[in-house]
C-alpha cells in the first residue's frame, strides 16, 4: 500500500514542476500587460450583486469618476460589483481591466472589460500579485470570502513593508462597521496589531469621499508599481 501512495505521489511531483511554466507565463503576461496600462485603481466587491443594488450604482458612479481623473480600473472581470466597475470604466472612456479567473460556479466574465485588456488566469496567487503590484489604491465594496481575503492580503504587505503603501478604502460604513469594530476592540485590545495599524484603512459612503481620500493620498505619493 505505502508503495503504491508513494508512487503517486511521486508523479504528482513530476507534474508539479512542469506547472512552474505555466505560473511564470501568467507571471510575464500579467507584468507586461498591466504595466503598460499606467496608475490604476483596484475594485473589489461581492459577484453576486445585482444590477438594482445601490452598491452596483455607487461602484459605476465611482469607477466612471476614478477613470475620469485619468487612472485605469482594474477588477476580477467578473459579475456583480466587477461588472459595476467595468462598466463605470467604459462608460467614462477609460481603460478597463479584467484579471479573469475560470470558477464553475460563477457567470462567465463581464462584456466591458477593454479587449486587450482581459487577462486569464488559472492560479488565485498570482492574480492576487497583479492586483497589488499595479494598484494605486483600493476600493472595496460590499463583498464576501474573496473580497475580505484581497483586503487583508494587501494589509499585511503594507504592514510587514513588502508592499509600498497604498489606500485602502471600505465603502458602505453600514457594512464595514462591524469588522471595524471587531478589528478594534478584539485585535487591538489582544495587541495582536498595532493602534496605528487600523489607520492603513479608510472608510467612505459617497463617490466624492473615496475621490478625496484618493486625491488627499497621492498629493503626497508619487505613482509607482508597488513592489
Amino acid at each position: 500500500m505505502n508503495e503504491i501512495k508513494n508512487k503517486k505521489w511521486n508523479q504528482t511531483k513530476t507534474k508539479d514542476s512542469w506547472s512552474i511554466f505555466k505560473i511564470m507565463g501568467e507571471f510575464v503576461e500579467g507584468y507586461e500587460k498591466l504595466g503598460a496600462i499606467g496608475p490604476c485603481i483596484s475594485i473589489f466587491g461581492s459577484a453576486r450583486t445585482k444590477p438594482d443594488n445601490k452598491y452596483y450604482k455607487l461602484t459605476e458612479s465611482i469607477s466612471e469618476e476614478i477613470v475620469s481623473r485619468g487612472y485605469g480600473v482594474i477588477t476580477g472581470g467578473g459579475p456583480g460589483i466587477m461588472e459595476a466597475a467595468n462598466k463605470g470604466a467604459k462608460k467614462g472612456k477609460g481603460s478597463s481591466v479584467g484579471l479573469c479567473i475560470d470558477l464553475p460556479f460563477e457567470e462567465n466574465n463581464n462584456k466591458f472589460i477593454d479587449n486587450d485588456k482581459k487577462l486569464n488566469f488559472d492560479y488565485f496567487f498570482v492574480r492576487k500579485v497583479m492586483f497589488v503590484k499595479y494598484a494605486q489604491g483600493f476600493v472595496v465594496m460590499p463583498g464576501g470570502f474573496g473580497t475580505l481575503d484581497e483586503i487583508f492580503e494587501a494589509l499585511t504587505l503594507i504592514q510587514t513593508r513588502k508592499s509600498e503603501k497604498f489606500p485602502i478604502i471600505l465603502v458602505g460604513s453600514e457594512f464595514w462597521e462591524g469588522i471595524i469594530d471587531w478589528l478594534r476592540n478584539t485585535l487591538i485590545l489582544e495587541k495582536n496589531i498595532n493602534k496605528e495599524d487600523l489607520d492603513l484603512l479608510k472608510i467612505a459612503d459617497t463617490k466624492d469621499e473615496v475621490m478625496n481620500l484618493l486625491e488627499e493620498f497621492h498629493n503626497n505619493y508619487e505613482f509607482s508599481p508597488n513592489f
